[in-house]
């Protein structure tokens, strides 16, 4: 598998994971709520976007959890034998 389906995997997953957390608010609610971009909720909840790890941390923290948690959430949506590096 090339990188970037690895790296798509990973968007996937956190997209999954962010529209899970968030439910039924909107995502316009919970940027504005947050001070966090709606659109950076958008492209992430497509999978389009790769965070920066502050914003993930405000992510974490808007979706209500911890981002070790959030990590957690989105580890667990990969297959067991995920890996980046191929060995």
């Amino acid at each position: 598998m090339q990188i970037e389906e690895k790296k798509q995997k990973i968007l996937n997953s956190l997209a999954k994971t962010v529209n899970k957390l968030r439910g039924r608010q909107s995502q316009f609610m919970l940027a504005s709520e947050n001070d966090i971009s709606a659109s950076i909720i958008s492209t992430v909840e497509r999978g389009l976007k790769d965070p920066q790890l502050t914003t993930f941390y405000k992510l974490a923290e808007a979706l209500n959890t911890r981002p070790h948690k959030l990590m957690k959430m989105i580890e667990d949506n990969l297959p067991d034998d995920f890996t980046m590096i191929d060995r």
